[in-house]
């Protein structure tokens, strides 16, 4: 089984790396980008077929290595 997991910083939260990807996209000339947010993607591959047991273990690991919850968010995708 895969999965996907996305990790992205709060609202609210200063990103300076998406404001410099967003002053290079400008810079280049790139018209309509009114803002950039940058994150992590994790495509983890599970043993097994269980569904409900893949998640609860991906927020796991989450909450204890994969995002820092005080200034991340993140979401498991099962695929």
């Amino acid at each position: 089984m895969k999965a996907r997991v996305f990790v992205t910083l709060k609202n609210g939260i200063l990103d300076p790396q998406g404001k410099a990807i967003e002053g290079a996209l400008k810079s280049l000339d790139f018209k309509g980008i009114e803002s950039v947010r940058q994150g992590k993607i994790f495509e983890i591959e599970l043993a097994g077929a269980d569904r409900a047991g893949a998640e609860h273990l991906l927020r796991e690991a989450c909450e204890k290595l994969l995002a820092n919850q005080v200034v991340e968010d993140f979401q498991v995708e099962i695929l």
